[in-house]
């Protein structure tokens, strides 16, 4: 009973890290999509600064698009948090973009390390579970 208990404990560790693994995964796959985002904006930026292609689409609803032309290309009103956004001159814009790709690139360099041990451990662990389990199989015999 002793083999039984400690398998049922090494698959309860198993299922938690695979469960913590999942989570990472997820976050990372929506920090991913806001580094997209930003490396759309910071195109954007880049082309109103140069001054080229100074015709946008604006959204009027129902899945419809006016097209207008982007008269003030010198700043750029960007969120900043909790419904609040300010005006930013385009260069301070696009430093700020930098800064935070490079925030969301460290942060998602230190979940994969987080993942990589997970992962680590759910593989050091997933043989031990299996022999128990032939042990557990083969003395119900």
């Amino acid at each position: 009973m002793e083999d039984q208990q400690r398998l049922e404990e090494l698959v309860n560790q198993i299922n938690l890290y695979q469960n913590q693994a999942d989570l990472i995964q997820q976050q990372m796959e929506a920090l991913r999509a806001s580094l997209g985002e930003l490396e759309i904006l910071e195109n954007t930026l880049e082309t109103i600064k140069d001054g080229k292609d100074l015709e946008t689409l604006v959204p009027v609803g129902a899945g419809s698009f006016l097209a207008a032309d982007i008269k003030n290309t010198e700043e750029v009103i960007m969120s900043v948090g909790a419904g609040v956004a300010i005006s930013k001159k385009i260069d301070d814009a696009q430093e700020t973009v930098s800064t935070q790709k490079e925030e969301l690139q460290k942060t998602m360099e230190k979940m994969a390390q987080n993942l990589q041990q997970l992962t680590d451990i759910i593989v050091k662990l997933s043989p031990q579970a299996e022999e128990l389990l032939q042990k557990v199989r083969g003395s119900g015999q």
